[in-house]
């Protein structure tokens, strides 16, 4: 495994992050057979032997916190771990962190996130008095929060947000399609670079959003989006991560399998040593016009 600073955190992190999702066994609608407690167990001790030492979940993620809780007990204090809170308000942010320290077990995180902001209006209520950035300030002088960060589907909203508050770290999706195709997240890496805010990249590995009744008929059902198929084409997948990593992010957080997660974590030094290459642009490039129109736009996964 290789480290990267995060920003300005002084944290070194793994180049590949493990998605809390992946511990999951209920998920959204997604139920995965065979998965449960001793999968978790599984993956993240598999993840620990990798040396992976950044772990993100969030309350939004199915029994994610309660699974990878329990799996992270013994390594707690060698990794670091982040959560996040989609609620807007200080009292429903307070009751999401209570719940979320007694979940994973823990007296503090290192990265507390405002999850997935996506309009302006959110951004107004988050910072109004008795916003959820109330308590999110209140954690870090307490030390319950070493950092606090921002996930964001809206680059407008990102900016703003930086504008607003400095930030330790936004976790975005650096994702070759939308930055092929609309320059998407090209004026957050430069603005973060400027503040030194540490760049978590999610849907690196993704080609496009899934068509309508696709997504559960697949074998990739905890993705939200429809990410490149391993067995089918992984030189478009390596393609893709690479893209992500020339953008310039500290650490990629795969889809919520086991699948491409593992796949990154074997990879990340070739893709390392190897940077994208005008071959593997063009194998992209090749691939865009049969995504740039997909129809289908989630906007959990796409927010131009």
């Amino acid at each position: 495994m290789r480290y990267q600073k995060l920003g300005k955190t002084g944290f070194e992190v793994s180049a590949v992050s493990y998605g809390g999702v992946v511990s999951s066994q209920h998920f959204d609608k997604a139920v995965i057979p065979g998965n449960g407690q001793g999968m978790s167990d599984h993956f993240v001790s598999w993840a620990i032997d990798h040396g992976v030492n950044y772990f993100d979940v969030a309350p939004g993620y199915g029994d994610a916190q309660l699974l990878m809780g329990n799996s992270l007990r013994q390594y707690r204090k060698n990794v670091l771990l982040a959560c996040k809170t989609a609620q807007r308000d200080r009292t429903g942010a307070e009751r999401d962190m209570t719940e979320s320290l007694k979940l994973l077990h823990t007296d503090w995180f290192d990265v507390y996130q405002l999850h997935g902001l996506v309009s302006m209006a959110e951004l107004e209520t988050v910072f109004a008095p008795g916003g959820a950035m109330e308590l999110l300030r209140d954690m870090r002088e307490k030390g319950i929060a070493r950092k606090i960060g921002i996930t964001v589907h809206n680059e407008s909203v990102a900016l703003k947000a930086l504008e607003l508050y400095d930030f330790d770290t936004v976790l975005f999706p650096f994702n070759w399609h939308m930055h092929m195709a609309h320059s998407m997240g090209e004026m957050l890496r430069s603005v973060a670079r400027q503040k030194s805010v540490g760049l978590l990249c999610m849907k690196s590995m993704i080609e496009r959003a899934w068509g309508e009744d696709e997504r559960y008929a697949s074998k990739y059902p905890k993705s939200w989006c429809k990410p490149i198929d391993i067995d089918e084409e992984p030189e478009l997948l390596l393609a893709a991560v690479k893209y992500a990593l020339s953008l310039g992010v500290d650490t990629l957080i795969p889809p919520g399998n086991f699948a491409h997660f593992s796949f990154a974590v074997e990879h990340i030094e070739e893709v390392l040593d190897n940077p994208l290459s005008e071959s593997e642009r063009g194998l992209l490039s090749a691939r865009l016009p049969m995504v740039r129109d997909f129809p289908f736009f989630d906007q959990d996964c796409y927010t131009l």
